[in-house]
């Protein structure tokens, strides 16, 4: 996976090609109740009503040939038993551009990659009755176009195109599919999973932690309300002043300055990486003064687990949970002797 350096956002549009988003390589860029409720979004028996950013699509009956345009959003459909049609390709050259955590929801099925510039004409090909653009950033121009193929779902009008919480996009999805009471399952499951976690360590309730990355010699931040973000505040933990901030300008990440890397000085230091390795974030200088450092409070994710964090799906969430908990845990016992095992393995510990 590359770190999600770039969000080279393509906003204009030829008459039937999209521009595709590259999300920060993939690492780029989700935790709240829905701003649906039954009684508001139920027009006449059956039939299901959508706010969303971009307006308000009507489904007279549950989907059932979907089309993923969002990024993440095949982890929904999957976990709900729904097999996209078309899936659309985001980073790791996943079959099917489905991530191991997923893989078995497939049930042998092969659906449509969609790689590249999205084409309508493809889309329209797969004779979707649904197209999810929920994290698919793609803007209102793209949506009118591909409004001609299927309705379109996009993310609630107060979130911004990746800032949807994994419960809302579930429970959002759920509706559209026709398995409310499914979603609603999956959510009470994920967040008892992390009710529990939360009640093994009390202690990290109130203490800062952060999300960062470090590629091709510059160094960030992910905001609060990105997935990652939102994944550290889910466990109880706050950011850190200056990161806060992050959330007031729409942005989901922010380069720091690298004679200035204070923003992430936090009890706990997540760094999200594309790689297992991290020989470049080893040598980046200014890292050697954080506390967070020379205080063994650093957490390396690489690989398949900076994916499931950078997905933060109703899937993949489970299986982050299961891993970082020993990680931060012994990062935040108080012991800099105390080896975190991601950090000694990456090279990261003091």
């Amino acid at each position: 996976m590359n770190n999600r350096r770039s969000e080279r956002n393509v906003t204009t549009m030829h008459q039937s090609v999209i521009g595709r988003r590259q999300v920060l390589g993939g690492l780029a860029a989700s935790l709240f109740m829905p701003a649906l409720t039954p009684s508001s979004a139920i027009a006449a028996e059956g039939e299901q009503r959508f706010s969303h950013v971009f307006g308000e699509i009507v489904l007279p009956r549950p989907a059932e040939r979907v089309v993923s345009l969002g990024y993440t959003t095949q982890d929904s459909l999957l976990a709900l038993g729904v097999i996209p049609v078309g899936i659309r390709d985001w980073f790791g050259d996943q079959p099917s551009g489905v991530w191991p955590w997923a893989q078995a929801h497939l049930n042998g099925a092969e659906p449509i990659l969609i790689k590249g510039n999205v084409s309508i004409e493809a889309v329209a090909a797969l004779k979707p009755d649904l197209i999810i653009g929920i994290g698919s950033g793609i803007s209102e121009t793209e949506y009118a176009a591909l409004s001609r193929v299927a309705p379109v779902l996009m993310q609630g009008p107060e979130y911004p195109a990746y800032g949807m919480p994994w419960d809302d996009l579930v429970q959002t999805v759920g509706r559209a599919v026709g398995k409310s009471e499914r979603a609603s399952e999956l959510v009470s499951e994920t967040r008892q999973q992390i009710a529990d976690i939360r009640q093994r360590h009390p202690d990290w309730n109130g203490r800062t932690a952060v999300a960062a990355y470090h590629y091709g010699g510059e160094t960030g931040v992910f905001a609060p309300e990105d997935t990652r973000g939102r994944f550290l505040t889910e466990l109880g933990f706050t950011t850190t002043p200056p990161v806060a901030k992050l959330g007031e300008s729409g942005s989901f990440y922010q380069a720091l300055s690298p004679e200035d890397l204070s923003a992430i000085d936090a009890d706990l230091l997540v760094w999200i990486s594309s790689d297992d390795t991290a020989s470049d974030l080893v040598d980046l200088p200014m890292r050697r003064l954080l506390s967070a450092h020379s205080q063994g409070r650093e957490v390396f994710a690489g690989g398949l687990l900076a994916a499931a964090l950078s997905f933060g799906s109703i899937l993949s969430l489970p299986f982050v949970l299961s891993t970082l908990e020993v990680e931060i845990a012994a990062a935040l016992d108080g012991d800099p002797r105390t080896p975190v095992p991601s950090a000694v393995k990456a090279g990261l510990a003091p």
